[in-house]
C-alpha cells in the first residue's frame, strides 16, 4: 500500500486512543507504517470525554477518531493503540452529521455499530479483532449556502496485533448458528496471523479445524489471508443437514512462540436449496426450491457502466428498508446518474451495496431494458415475495450477463465461483487433500480420491 497521503481539502484527521494521539497517514519511509506523532495537526481535536492527550494516558475504554476540519481520504492505515480495549467510536467534531457509516473487515464483512441520535458519532458494537485491518466509508452531510452538501470519506484502521506468546484461537462464522442456505461457507477468523511462509504452522492449524456434517460431504479449507479461512464442500451443502465446526487448537504448538487456545464451536443447519437465477439477457428471474420452479418474473439489472456482477453469490442478509444514495458508490450529487431513494424489500448479495430489491420506478423497464446501477430491480410484489422466500446462505446466480465475475472473497461470498481444483489449491494440506465434513464415525481428515 502506498505511503502517500491523499486529501480532498477536508481538513485534519486525528485518532485519539485512550487520549493518546496517533497521527494520520503522513509521509513515511517506504516499508514503514506511520507511527504516533508528538503533536496533532493544526486544529485537530485531541480531547476525548474530558481527557487530554498531553501528559499521559487516559483510561477511556474506547478508541475515538475525531474528524476535526472534515474527513480526509488517506491511503495509509490509522493505527489503534494496543493499551486500550473496547469499541471504536467515529466522531464528527464540526457542524454536520454522519449520514451513513459502513465499516468492513478484510473479508468485506460489515462491522455492526450504531449512530448517536444527533448523528455525530458512530460506535462499533464490539472491539475490533486484533491484528486486522478495517475499511470505513463515511458519508458526511454538512450545512451549505444552497442547502446541505454531502462528502464521502474513506479511512483504513489497523487494530493492534496481540502480544507475542498469546494463544491462537479461532472465531467461526456464521456467528449466530441457526438455519442457513446450502451456499453458506464456514469462516474461521484466527486471533493471530499465520503467514504463507510458515507452511508447517498453516498445516497444523488446518488439521485442527474439524468440520463434520450429517449427512457426510467432502470439503476443504481455503486460506483467504493469514488470519482468515473459508470452508466449503465440493458442491453445495446437503439440504436439511447439520453442520458442526470445532477447533482442536487448544494445546497445539503452532510456532516456537505460539500455542493454540480454546475456541467456541459452531453448529448450524441448512434448509431447502433455494436458488434465484437472474438471466440478464432475458431480463427475468426464476426462483427454484430443491430444483422445482416456484416463480418467474421480470427484472432489470445494471446498465452500461454499472453492470451487475455475474456468477454465483450468496445472500448476506435482508433489510426491509434501505436508504440508497449515489454518493455511497462515488456518484457525485448533481450528476445525472445521482439517486437518493428509500428502497423496500432489499436482499443484500455484496457488502458494497448490490441488492435484489423493489424498484417501482422502473416497472416499465423490467423485462425489457437494463436501467439500474448494478442492483436487480423488480416490482414491489415480486420483491416482497422474494424477501419472504430466501434466507442468509441461499444462492443467487447471475447468467448471460455483461458484468465482471463476482470475486471470491473481498465483497461477500463469491466462494462458489472457484472450481473445486482451484479451491483445493488454497489448502495448506495440498491440492490432493480435502478435509472431510464427516459423520460421527469418520476421521477429521480424509484423502480426496
Amino acid at each position: 500500500m502506498s505511503s502517500r497521503r491523499y486529501t480532498r481539502g477536508w481538513g485534519a484527521l486525528s485518532l485519539a486512543v485512550g487520549a493518546v494521539l496517533v497521527g494520520t497517514a503522513a509521509q513515511a519511509p517506504p516499508g514503514r507504517e506511520p507511527g504516533p506523532r508528538s503533536a496533532p495537526d493544526p486544529g485537530a481535536v485531541v480531547t476525548v470525554d474530558g481527557c487530554v492527550t498531553a501528559g499521559g494516558i487516559c483510561s477511556v475504554p474506547r478508541r475515538t477518531i475525531a474528524l476535526s476540519g472534515g474527513p480526509v481520504l488517506t491511503a495509509d492505515p490509522v493505527a489503534l493503540d494496543a493499551r486500550v480495549a473496547g469499541p471504536v467510536e467515529l466522531t464528527l467534531r464540526t457542524p454536520g452529521v454522519l449520514a451513513d457509516v459502513t465499516v468492513t473487515d478484510q473479508r468485506g464483512r460489515r462491522v455492526a455499530g450504531t449512530r448517536s441520535t444527533d448523528g455525530t458519532r458512530w460506535t462499533s458494537a464490539t472491539a475490533l479483532s486484533t491484528g486486522g485491518r478495517f475499511a470505513a466509508r463515511l458519508v458526511v452531510e454538512r450545512p451549505g449556502g444552497h442547502g446541505p452538501r454531502r462528502d464521502l470519506a474513506h479511512l483504513e484502521l489497523r487494530a493492534p496485533a496481540a502480544p507475542a506468546g498469546d494463544r491462537l484461537t479461532v472465531t467461526f462464522g456464521p456467528k449466530d448458528g441457526g438455519t442457513y442456505g446450502v451456499g453458506q461457507p464456514i469462516t474461521a477468523e484466527l486471533s493471530h496471523p499465520v503467514p504463507a511462509d510458515a507452511p508447517e504452522a498453516r498445516r497444523a492449524v488446518e488439521r485442527a479445524l474439524d468440520v463434520r456434517a450429517e449427512p457426510h460431504v467432502d470439503g476443504a479449507w481455503y486460506w483467504v489471508d493469514p488470519r482468515t479461512l473459508h470452508y466449503r464442500p465440493r458442491t453445495y451443502w446437503p439440504t436439511h443437514a447439520t453442520v458442526r465446526a470445532h477447533s482442536g487448537l487448544a494445546g497445539t504448538r503452532i510456532t516456537a512462540g505460539l500455542q493454540g487456545g480454546p475456541s467456541r464451536p459452531l453448529t448450524f443447519t441448512t434448509g431447502a436449496r433455494i436458488e434465484a437465477v437472474t438471466d440478464v439477457s432475458a431480463l427475468k428471474m426464476s426462483v427454484f426450491r430443491d430444483g422445482q420452479l416456484l416463480r418467474t418474473f421480470p427484472v432489470t439489472t445494471g446498465k452500461a457502466g454499472y453492470r451487475t456482477r455475474g456468477g454465483i453469490k450468496v445472500v448476506l442478509g435482508k433489510e426491509p428498508l434501505v436508504h440508497m444514495r449515489g454518493d455511497s458508490i462515488g456518484i457525485a450529487r448533481g450528476s445525472r446518474d445521482y439517486f437518493d431513494l428509500k428502497v423496500r424489500w432489499a436482499t443484500r448479495v455484496t457488502w458494497s451495496g448490490e441488492y435484489l430489491h423493489a424498484a417501482p420506478w422502473s416497472v416499465d423497464a423490467q423485462g425489457s431494458e437494463n436501467v439500474s446501477h448494478g442492483c436487480t430491480g423488480m416490482s414491489d410484489e415480486d420483491a416482497a415475495w422474494l424477501f419472504g422466500t430466501v434466507r442468509e446462505g441461499d444462492l443467487v446466480r447471475v447468467v448471460h450477463g455483461y458484468g465482471q465475475l463476482m470475486t471470491p472473497f473481498d465483497n461477500g461470498f463469491g466462494d462458489w465461483n472457484l472450481s473445486w481444483p482451484e479451491w483445493q489449491r488454497g489448502s495448506a494440506l495440498g491440492p490432493g487433500t480435502a478435509v472431510a465434513a464427516a459423520g460421527p464415525a469418520a476421521g477429521a481428515l480424509r484423502p480426496q480420491l
